[in-house]
């Protein structure tokens, strides 16, 4: 019954929030539905492109989603769920909500540029050119580690390379995600080339994602841990660089209806377990104000991630949703609504590895992801059971899924923001380059690759190895977002106060994790037990605080010159 009250409190205070917080920012800034978006003004058909907004909810929603509302969430669950709870509601309402509407609303205005650019307009071209080189290293995270969580999701312990009969679950879902590209790129041409309407087109895509379901639990596919980071490698290159319409909104488009589906599974499996007594949630309330992963400050805000809060999401929202978005109005539902929902799944998360809590802290699961699906999967029957491992396997291939969708949309945005740096003001594209090195350093298969070769490399650390740096350059990065649409805001002359509390609390959240990341390190390197591992976590640490401190400073300048010109 805990589990049934946590989950229904959780759905009416997000729906409260986005009924009045989030109408009453779209009220403050403007929100204007007769202003043309920079999707329909600069249609390229390669990466402005208008899609329709359930299209565009599907894509921005599985995006953002990724693994982290599942991963957070669980591995943030030694706190106890009480503050788990607190911080995804509290969190997804007043923090990463604003962050998202708030860099989707920047960007739209500033003709679907990248936070960069807003930054540029507002703090500067050594701002900008910072944040650039920060965002890079936050995005070679992003990738790093959502190409572990893929891979580990995908291959199988003793190598080979084929088909399987009688599949394993990694072998389901490999199958399931290899098929799902095919069915995803044949969605994109009917839609975009033969004009099939958006109804008919999800009905027929619906049934496609039943038919390769089907055939990934008859049949799997067999390759090794490297071999599946290499092709995952090429696999997000190419969809980087193919019009979005081919692969990208369509993959993202058909993903979310498994997300939710994930997510009414996962509410019924909990209505299930309350009259049943099938399984029951073992979370205590709280467990401490220190546990195994640090202090609850920082540690909860930057463990819990995606499920409040996420730095990537302004990504996403300033690189391709922006130059997506149809109409101004969509902006609410897409960029706050999105991110409630994504709370939601926090929760869901939460309750699901409560389910099975034991086991999870005695290390009976390979990753979170593992445990999120068997807690899902007990509250509808015992370990071992024909449905039991049905569901598992249709909600580890969920997971995998969103994991590879914030992989594709990760890379577009490392292509973008990998030319800008090299480029100079009166130069729009690589083209347009006047120094030949330039031209090369700044084309878009040049950053692509050298993006994907670097997160590829690291990918194949332990995961924990990279969870705990990328969870605080996220955090430090949504810190940093916030800093910047806050600044914009003001330069335009809108209210920008509402910022203040989220961008002054992330960051002092996420410095204070680096700082104590740097601290052990040291510490780690001084008494000659680190790693290669350990030199890389303090190299990264050291080089994002740096530069969110100088960033900051640009900040406090901005503000204070707003101040003065306002007097």
């Amino acid at each position: 019954m805990t589990a049934l009250l946590i989950i229904l409190a959780a759905i009416a205070i997000l729906v409260i929030g986005y009924i009045t917080y989030g109408s009453w920012l779209a009220k403050q800034w403007g929100i204007d539905p007769s202003r043309k978006t920079p999707a329909v003004e600069k249609e390229d058909g390669v990466d402005y492109v208008a899609a329709p907004p359930a299209v565009l909810m599907g894509h921005h929603f599985s995006s953002i989603a990724g693994a982290g509302p599942i991963n957070g969430p669980i591995q943030a669950s030694v706190f106890g769920w009480l503050p788990v709870f607190l911080w995804c509601v509290i969190g997804g309402i007043f923090f990463g909500g604003l962050q998202d509407f708030g860099s989707l609303f920047a960007s739209i205005r500033h003709d679907g540029k990248s936070l960069g650019e807003i930054i540029k307009d507002t703090m500067g071209q050594r701002a900008k050119k910072l944040f650039l080189v920060f965002g890079l290293l936050v995005l070679i995270l992003v990738i790093a580690s959502f190409v572990n969580v893929v891979a580990g999701t995908f291959f199988t312990e003793e190598g080979g390379f084929g088909f399987a009969g009688n599949p394993t679950n990694n072998q389901t879902t490999a199958m399931i995600s290899l098929l799902f590209i095919v069915l995803a790129i044949i969605y994109g041409y009917v839609t975009n080339k033969m004009n099939v309407k958006t109804l008919p087109a999800s009905i027929c895509g619906i049934i496609g994602i039943i038919i390769i379901t089907v055939i990934g639990l008859k049949l799997g596919f067999v390759m090794g841990r490297t071999a599946w980071i290499v092709f995952i490698g090429i696999y997000i290159v190419v969809a980087s660089l193919v019009p979005v319409w081919i692969l990208l909104q369509p993959r993202d488009y058909l993903s979310s209806f498994l997300l939710y589906a994930m997510m009414a599974i996962a509410v019924i499996g909990i209505l299930v377990a309350a009259v049943t007594k099938n399984a029951s949630f073992a979370i205590p309330a709280v467990t401490g104000w220190k546990t195994g992963i640090g202090t609850m400050f920082p540690a909860l805000f930057i463990t819990v991630a995606c499920g409040a809060c996420s730095g990537f999401h302004s990504l996403i929202s300033t690189g391709t949703t922006s130059k997506q978005l149809k109409n101004e109005k969509d902006a609410k539902p897409i960029g706050y609504g999105s991110m409630l929902i994504e709370s939601a799944l926090g929760i869901v998360s939460l309750i699901a590895v409560g389910m099975v809590y034991s086991k999870y802290t005695e290390g009976g699961f390979g990753s979170p992801s593992a445990a999120f699906g068997a807690g899902i999967a007990t509250m509808f029957g015992p370990e071992g059971s024909g449905v039991y491992n049905t569901i598992a396997a249709l909600l580890t291939l969920a997971v995998s899924v969103f994991a590879l969708t914030s992989l594709d949309t990760g890379t577009r945005l490392s292509r973008f923001m990998f030319s800008e740096l090299f480029l100079t003001e009166d130069e729009a594209t690589w083209k347009d380059a006047k120094s030949p090195i330039r031209k090369v350093l700044a084309h878009p298969l040049f950053g692509t690759t050298v993006m994907v070769v670097i997160g590829c490399i690291l990918g194949g650390l332990k995961l924990s190895a990279i969870w705990a740096l990328f969870g605080a350059a996220n955090q430090l990065l949504a810190g940093i977002a916030l800093l910047a649409v806050c600044a914009w805001l003001g330069e335009v002359g809108k209210n920008n106060k509402m910022f203040f509390i989220p961008m002054i609390f992330m960051l002092c959240a996420t410095l204070t994790s680096l700082c104590i990341t740097i601290i052990n390190k040291f510490k780690a390197i001084g008494g000659g037990e680190a790693v290669w591992g350990d030199w890389f976590q303090l190299i990264f640490a050291l080089a994002m605080a740096i530069l969110a401190v100088i960033l900051v400073i640009e900040g406090v300048q901005t503000f204070q010159r707003q101040k003065a010109s306002k007097k």
